[in-house]
């Protein structure tokens, strides 16, 4: 092998593994900010990583609704048909906000299950309801614990 070629090869060699390394970077930064969704009835049954920040969404339940003197803190369940998870939020909750509101929250689940929100998103669409609801009506299944107003048209 000539000098030259040798060059060209150590050259291609270099830069390949310098795409290598720029690839696995920017895929370890992607999977780092990826934020899942989980229902209630998924934490319950131990299928969320404690101490990982995802988005829960559900149902306010009625009545769970408590908030504490003069500080912004809140607490309140968040329920599917299945299962409901504690929820504690410091802040300003949106107007929307209310018992049996649909709302989605970031945050992170401790290791007592509770679950730490930063932030709380209420939905205001009327017609909105959860692709697993959607599919079991669908297929014909009973979900009687979803309010009639989020329920598909039949």
């Amino acid at each position: 092998m000539t000098r030259t070629r040798r060059r060209r090869l150590l050259l291609v060699g270099m830069l390949l593994v310098g795409l290598g390394a720029a690839a696995a970077l920017g895929l370890s930064a992607f999977r780092q900010n990826l934020l899942y969704f989980h229902q209630p009835s998924q934490i319950v049954a131990g299928q969320v990583p404690v101490n990982t920040r995802f988005r829960i969404g559900g149902l306010v339940q009625r009545g769970s609704v408590q908030r504490h003197g003069h500080d912004l803190t809140v607490r309140f369940a968040v329920a599917d048909c299945d299962a409901s998870v504690p929820v504690v939020f410091n802040g300003t909750l949106p107007d929307l906000f209310r018992a049996g509101q649909g709302i989605i929250a970031y945050g992170m689940l401790d290791k007592q299950g509770v679950f730490e929100a930063d932030q709380v998103l209420a939905k205001h669409d009327s017609n909105y309801m959860s692709p697993d609801v959607a599919k079991a009506l669908k297929t014909g299944q009973k979900t009687n614990c979803m309010p009639a107003r989020m329920q598909a048209a039949r």
